[in-house]
């Protein structure tokens, strides 16, 4: 039997479409490693595995990336694959809050999109946030004494840059994403081999030995407040590798732009994960063995990593791999905002936001959400203008996790019963069993993802729910619809 067509696999992208009520409107060029590297992209091991090194290494030590990272890629590894069912059975742009909309109905999914759509926007304004600052420490740039307006400069500058690539189209953003996925391969290699070249020992034993070293740097500028229990400090350590592997349902919110949609977002979930988990391991193994003294490296607090590479390499090469990184980080903030203005469209075509009918338009000749891209653009500045960045990483964990547990455990109750059309990628008896460990331990994601010194989404997480609750029963409840098409027989 022959393989079909390109335009055949387009006719059945559409047709699929066009099945569960949507027309094609978004211009559907991505080929399936476009599709995997999209998703590389805001995962991006070289810049949350990075930026947020020292929430890890800062709690047990070594162990927190010897075996703290393989346990949550692991666990985020059944989150893609539930999540991969999904998407092949309902290859569409709005992804987890399509999902929950037709498994659990209309009221999942509208507080799912809210969820997602948060999280998206805090990651997007964090992932920049995160870039400006380890470019600024890296490179030593001047600010000519007004530190804070060349920091808004800069930011700006990141957010109008990567709004303008998407506004040209999904195939410009699309080579951009595919040489992102190509640079962090390299410089995570190249990260690699030099921290093990350059090291002064090589001690296998730390990345499996724990030691306490919460409480460091003295004072108020520890990274996590002391605590004497390691078995919580371990948990703690989490929050890195939970950070980092986060963002991989853009292979979703882009699935009205692949082609061959059903087979090929399902493997870019499940991909991007699989290969930044292990790449991100090797890569953060090796700048653990190469650190001169550990408990020293501790005592940098939010500066560890900076003073690795400064102690451990060559200036020129540490220079050489800084704009690698940095370069890396940017394409991730792209993708991020992407992957944000596709939910935002999928949610306002479906009538779920305030202007809806403005901010679903899609630009005749580009063919991209233009109205959902720079609004989205607008909000993450505002939020990197006025949120800390400690504050906004762990509001964008805690939101995309939530939008994780919810089309999962909705997904659950619904398999076999609500829900048996299947895509071509399926896990079979395994679905139901991966799907309540997926939700348990999204929850317990969720539960570190506030401890100190990230207290403060406690506030911002309740006031958000409470916020949701108002208004779904006070107007929501009634006025939204949902997708067209909330179930199959």
């Amino acid at each position: 039997m022959s393989e079909p067509t390109k335009a055949e696999i387009l006719s059945a992208d559409e047709h699929a479409l066009n099945r569960m009520g949507y027309r094609q409107e978004l211009a559907r060029r991505m080929s399936g490693f476009s599709n995997f590297a999209i998703s590389m992209s805001i995962i991006c091991i070289l810049a949350g595995g990075i930026t947020s090194f020292q929430y890890g290494f800062c709690t047990v030590g070594g162990a927190a990336i010897g075996l703290g990272w393989p346990l949550v890629c692991l666990f985020s590894l059944v989150v893609a694959m539930t999540m991969a069912q999904v998407a092949s059975a309902f290859p569409t742009a709005g992804g987890l809050y399509h999902w929950a909309s037709i498994l659990g109905g209309k009221g999942a999914g509208w507080v799912t999109a809210w969820f997602n759509l948060l999280g998206l926007l805090t990651v997007t304004a964090a992932v920049n946030a995160g870039a400006y600052d380890f470019v600024f420490g890296a490179f030593h740039w001047p600010t000519a004494g007004h530190p804070g307006a060349v920091r808004s400069i800069g930011l700006a500058a990141l957010a109008i840059s990567q709004a303008l690539f998407n506004h040209k189209g999904i195939r410009l953003t699309t080579r951009l994403t595919d040489l992102s996925g190509y640079l962090i391969l390299f410089f995570a290699a190249a990260l690699t081999a030099a921290m093990l070249v350059y090291a002064r020992h090589f001690d296998p034993a730390r990345l499996i030995t724990f030691s306490n070293f919460s409480g460091l740097p003295p004072g108020k500028d520890a990274v996590l407040p002391h605590s004497g229990n390691l078995p919580w400090l371990f948990a703690l350590g989490f929050l890195l590798p939970g950070y980092t592997i986060t963002g991989f349902d853009a292979s979703a919110h882009t699935a009205e732009e692949t082609v061959g949609a059903a087979a090929n977002v399902p493997r870019g979930i499940v991909r991007s994960v699989a290969v930044s988990g292990v790449f991100g391991w090797v890569m953060l193994c090796a700048v653990v063995l190469a650190i001169p003294d550990m408990r020293e490296a501790a005592m940098q607090g939010n500066n560890l990593f900076p003073w690795i590479m400064d102690k451990v390499l060559p200036k020129p090469l540490a220079l050489f791999l800084y704009a690698g990184i940095a370069a890396a980080q940017y394409f991730c903030g792209l993708a991020c905002m992407t992957s944000a203005s596709r939910m935002l469209y999928a949610f306002a075509r479906d009538g779920g936001l305030p202007g809806s009918s403005w901010l679903c338009q899609v630009c005749p000749t580009a063919k991209t959400p233009v109205a959902s891209i720079w609004t989205v653009a607008s909000f993450a500045l505002v939020f990197t203008f006025c949120v800390p960045y400690s504050a906004i990483a762990a509001c964008c964990t805690v939101f995309l996790y939530i939008s994780y547990v919810l089309p999962a455990a909705a997904g659950f109750f619904a398999h076999g019963r609500r829900w048996t059309k299947m895509g071509p990628w399926r896990l079979g008896k395994w679905y139901r069993p991966l799907a309540a460990l997926a939700v348990m331990g999204c929850a317990g994601l969720i539960v570190i993802g506030v401890q100190p010194p990230n207290e403060i989404a406690i506030p911002i997480l309740v006031g958000t729910v409470g916020l949701m609750i108002v208004v779904w029963f006070a107007s929501e409840r009634k006025r939204f619809k949902g997708p067209p098409q909330i179930m199959e027989a």
